[in-house]
């Protein structure tokens, strides 16, 4: 490699001086186009950091900003924005907090807001329970489905909405409990494996038949009050159906047995105290749009 820069035969150019395996690298200039576009950057992005809010500064203990020449700031921008979006759809809103939730659903043009709405709504208060896709988990009921524990109708869901369920501060809130049978002495253990057992048997999945034969009769005398007779449950307590697949806490022997022997008792917040009315319809017909509603 040599350190001395020498003309290119081919092209005239000046080389770097560097040569490798006989290849020579040439010290080709910028093209004046591209240098002057370069330069103007330069100086565009000076007047900028003159002229708008560009530098941020730390300052009195928190972050701070340059205003700028101008003062501009895009805050208000966005502002005036929004206020012009909030003012453009308060009539629809409007009309959606004072007509009934059973009107809104024959009003194409109030139930396409009702559900974008109520979709962004679900999101910001609700997913965190029962997940962006309304899917659930152990604890938290799957809302895409047909299993509901206090009513699938739009009224249903609407006053489950508003007044939360076992939630303290709302005299109107969901109430029933699971009794805890083991915890305070209702049944023993073996009674409460043989019951156990009996309920797996509803959906199939009992292994052991004698022990169903005897859960049986535990089963009607602790737990029809409430399950029914055919253990399809009752909605209007919140009891679940036992005979389906669809199990809030698991349905496994083990996950039964602990929901019998030390109950359950979940909690819903009640909304009502926290969002408008319009807002809760919003979300009622949107949880009721998912495919699971009555």
């Amino acid at each position: 490699m040599s350190d001395h820069p020498l003309k290119d035969d081919v092209s005239g150019t000046d080389t770097t001086g560097h040569e490798w395996d006989g290849i020579r690298e040439l010290n080709t200039p910028l093209p004046k186009w591209w240098l002057y576009t370069f330069y103007a950057c330069i100086a565009w992005a000076a007047v900028y950091w003159v002229v708008m809010p560009a530098w941020p500064y730390f300052w009195d203990g928190a972050w701070r900003h340059t205003t700028g020449a101008v003062g501009y700031t895009q805050r208000d921008s966005v502002s005036g924005e929004l206020q012009a979006i909030a003012e453009g759809r308060a009539g629809t809103v409007q009309q959606i907090a004072a007509t009934p939730i059973e009107e809104i659903v024959k009003n194409d043009s109030l139930m396409e807001v009702a559900l974008a709405s109520g979709k962004a709504a679900f999101g910001d208060n609700c997913a965190p329970c029962h997940g962006s896709g309304a899917q659930g988990s152990k604890g938290f009921p799957n809302l895409n489905d047909d299993d509901w524990l206090w009513g699938g109708t739009l009224a249903d869901i609407q006053t489950t909405v508003t007044h939360g369920i076992r939630w303290d501060g709302d005299d109107d809130t969901r109430q029933n409990m699971m009794p805890r049978f083991l915890d305070d002495a209702m049944l023993k253990s073996a009674e409460i494996d043989d019951a156990a057992e009996y309920v797996l048997s509803l959906s199939g999945h009992s292994a052991d038949g004698a022990s169903g034969l005897r859960g049986a009769e535990v089963f009607a005398k602790n737990c029809v009050a409430c399950h029914g007779a055919d253990a399809k449950g009752n909605r209007s307590l919140g009891a679940p159906d036992l005979t389906d697949a669809i199990w809030l806490y698991g349905g496994d022997k083990k996950a039964i047995v602990e929901t019998v022997s030390h109950g359950r008792g979940g909690v819903m917040p009640a909304w009502g105290g926290r969002l408008q009315p319009g807002t809760i319809k919003e979300l009622a017909l949107y949880v009721h749009s998912l495919g699971g509603g009555k």
